[in-house]
């Protein structure tokens, strides 16, 4: 396991999110609110073409979300590194997404050479009201 140390703060995670991402693209991938060790927090406005049947948040969306603010706390702790890549995801929806501000709450489990463990949590006015619970796994290059 490697040493969890931070490697970008606030800012300097955004101007990376901000070139990794195109400009078109950043405002459905969500805003980072913190960054701290083992722990990033996200926050997405809901777009109108993310809407589903049902006039609710769509489960892509929701999980493209889930997937940055993975990437994000991992960024945080190994730097510029663009190539980590996604190599698992697990989401439970636990209810619908309303059209209010989501929060994104990613928490490293662990930080290994290779892979990476995160478990992000989504949810809407408190930490009581779980839209979504996820583990994701990222590959390190």
């Amino acid at each position: 396991m490697i040493e969890n140390k931070l490697c970008f703060d606030k800012e300097g995670l955004t101007a990376f999110l901000d070139d990794a991402f195109p400009a078109a693209a950043r405002p459905a991938v969500g805003e980072v609110a913190f960054v701290k060790l083992n722990h990033v927090q996200l926050t997405l406005q809901p777009r109108p073409e993310m809407a589903r049947p049902g006039n609710i948040v769509s489960g892509p969306a929701l999980m493209t979300l889930i997937d940055v603010a993975a990437y994000a706390v991992v960024l945080a702790h190994i730097g510029p590194v663009a190539m980590a890549v996604t190599h698992t995801i697990n989401v439970a929806f636990l209810r619908a997404c309303r059209w209010n501000t989501v929060v994104a709450d990613a928490r490293l489990i662990k930080l290994g050479k290779r892979l990476a463990t995160v478990d992000v949590r989504l949810w809407q006015g408190s930490e009581e009201h779980l839209i979504a619970q996820s583990t994701v796994g990222y590959a390190l290059p």
